[in-house]
């Protein structure tokens, strides 16, 4: 099947980084059911999550996105303790949907770089060769190195996930 060119894609390609774009049944948005799909391991496919910027008075802050494997939950309090603020809340799918200009299940870090978002990457990708993340779009999936995703997005290595 002939596969979309999405903008994180185009990215890959004009900075010469090796990827391999997987698709799937674009109506499911669990990310646990779409390793199951591409037939890899959960701790394998990373999903991009939304947090919004956190509101404790000082200089503006930037909103997050969070990436994490399939299999895991996002926590907020060592994400908090990271950034030093006493707080921050998940972004509701509309909020994420308004924020990022991507379809929840299809937010990608890659289609996102330059658009004021800080990004963090669990710490357990860099226990993998190769990680699965959105393309930007329902129903594709990216294959790659997370040391190319870290390059090409400034993303922070970070423990911001729990098996919860």
């Amino acid at each position: 099947m002939a596969v979309n060119k999405t903008l994180a894609m185009r990215l890959l390609e004009g900075k010469k980084v090796p990827y391999e774009a997987i698709t799937y049944d674009a109506s499911e948005r669990d990310a646990e059911k779409i390793a199951v799909q591409l037939g890899v391991p959960p701790e394998q496919v990373f999903k991009t999550l939304v947090v919004a910027a956190p509101k404790d008075g000082r200089s503006p802050q930037k909103p997050l996105l969070v990436v994490i494997p399939a299999n895991r939950q996002l926590d907020l309090k060592k994400l908090a303790k990271l950034i030093n603020v006493k707080k921050l809340k998940m972004a509701t799918h509309q909020q994420a949907e308004e924020m990022t200009g991507l379809q929840v299940g299809g937010i990608s870090p890659l289609a996102l770089i330059n658009k004021g978002f800080a990004i963090y990457l669990d710490e357990l990708a860099a226990e993998r060769a190769q990680i699965y993340i959105s393309a930007g779009e329902r129903g594709t999936q990216i294959k790659l190195a997370p040391a190319d995703l870290r390059k090409l997005t400034g993303a922070r290595l970070a423990d911001v996930s729990s098996s919860g």
